[in-house]
């Protein structure tokens, strides 16, 4: 399941906040967004969530905002959860219909993507929006890319698969066993060679279909200029 998230919007109603309070605490560090839409609307994590209320205890207790900031500086927030949350990457996020704008697909096709499992949301807002990172616009026109190639769903489903593995592993090496790790690897590379072979073969039947097309354009131009030259029949000549 994708991590969740809130759009300010269901932040401020969760949370009982203003939005001038969320602006003052992001101004003095307590709090930061994960990241924001195109439209510049910020999301909060879950995490984010639990920091907000333990500000707001230490307010009903007395302390100024600017109190707590000295308070985290020195020893931070308490936390029960140490773990933190790796999953919620900053930086900006889209919906599925400005996904879709980018991409010029329509929502439908990336539902259908989304259901065959080629796709899945970076993350889901309280209210249920799908929110995906700005490279699925560069994933999605890889998609189309290799449905052109002739790549039924399942097997484009099956590298999207690897490019996700392939995006853990560089990112934390430890994050499978060793021995899974190289198998992962080994996969990846055998798709990357099938690939490169199956796009050179289509490098060469586009080349011919190029030579084909340029061939009968001119061949055609020549055509087109034969026929203006050609001398029309005077009228009743056939009656004559």
């Amino acid at each position: 399941m994708e991590p969740k998230a809130y759009l300010l919007k269901e932040f401020i109603e969760i949370t009982g906040a203003g939005q001038d309070d969320l602006e003052l605490w992001e101004k003095l560090k307590l709090i930061k967004p994960i990241g924001y839409t195109e439209e510049k609307v910020a999301f909060y994590s879950h995490e984010t969530l639990k920091q907000v209320k333990d500000i707001q205890k230490l307010i009903d207790l007395g302390y100024q905002p600017e109190d707590i900031q000295k308070i985290i500086k020195k020893i931070g927030l308490p936390n029960k959860d140490k773990k933190p949350n790796n999953k919620l990457k900053k930086g900006q996020f889209l919906t599925v219909g400005q996904l879709a704008e980018k991409v010029d697909v329509s929502p439908r096709t990336l539902k259908h993507w989304e259901d065959k499992g080629i796709l899945i949301a970076d993350m889901r807002s309280e209210g249920g929006f799908r929110m995906y990172a700005e490279y699925y616009v560069y994933i999605c026109k890889l998609i189309l890319d290799l449905q052109l190639f002739g790549y039924s769903l399942d097997e484009i489903k099956t590298i999207s698969d690897h490019f996700r593995d392939f995006i853990i592993i560089q990112e934390e090496i430890t994050t499978f066993p060793k021995s899974d790790t190289a198998e992962k690897l080994k996969v990846m590379d055998d798709e990357i060679v099938r690939l490169l072979d199956k796009t050179g073969l289509l490098k060469q039947g586009i080349q011919r279909w190029e030579d084909l097309v340029k061939k009968k354009k001119k061949e055609l131009s020549a055509l087109k200029n034969q026929n203006l030259k050609r001398e029309e029949p005077e009228v009743g000549a056939d009656n004559a």
